[in-house]
């Protein structure tokens, strides 16, 4: 038996573009499974050998994760933005004030906008943040372990240090 449950049931609230429960979802879920490579980075030494099923298994939460981040979220986005919200180009954006109005509708706004392009410059800015946030993990990875050269001097069996004088 699925229980479906509407977290945000306020009657002023339910409209705001973030309060789709499906987009914070994937949106969510999708960037803490990224982030997740920043532990599993600390953990696994550089130059470590990788067998096959590591390959495989990594490349198939590679490939979940992009067609999630970039895949799945902004279409959760545009379904909420078209169904729920009505962001289409039948509706146009006149601001308050009618300070956004259109030449074409007696404003003095030089271009009319619609919603719709607010709804895509999102979808933009979602997209970004994952190229973003891809590129951020991307130098974590290959950054892992490098960090300042040791300075202790190797020691023999005896305590005494192993350097050779020049």
């Amino acid at each position: 038996m699925l229980i479906a449950y509407n977290w945000v049931d306020f009657d002023h609230l339910d409209r705001l573009f973030f309060l789709n429960q499906a987009f914070v979802f994937s949106f969510i879920v999708t960037s803490a499974l990224a982030l997740l490579v920043i532990p599993y980075s600390k953990r696994r030494p550089k130059g470590t050998p990788t067998s096959w099923g590591e390959a495989m298994f990594a490349s198939m939460l590679t490939f979940a994760l992009l067609f999630a981040a970039f895949g799945v979220v902004p279409d959760r986005f545009i379904t909420h933005a078209d169904a729920n919200l009505g962001w289409n180009k039948n509706n146009l954006i006149f601001g308050p004030g009618d300070i956004l109005k259109p030449k074409a509708y007696g404003g003095h706004f030089p271009f009319t906008m619609s919603y719709e392009a607010i709804r895509d410059i999102f979808v933009v800015v979602i997209h970004l943040w994952y190229f973003g946030l891809m590129i951020f993990l991307w130098h974590v990875w290959q950054k892992r372990g490098d960090g300042k050269p040791s300075t202790e001097v190797a020691t023999s069996s005896f305590g005494r240090p192993l350097v050779k004088k020049g």
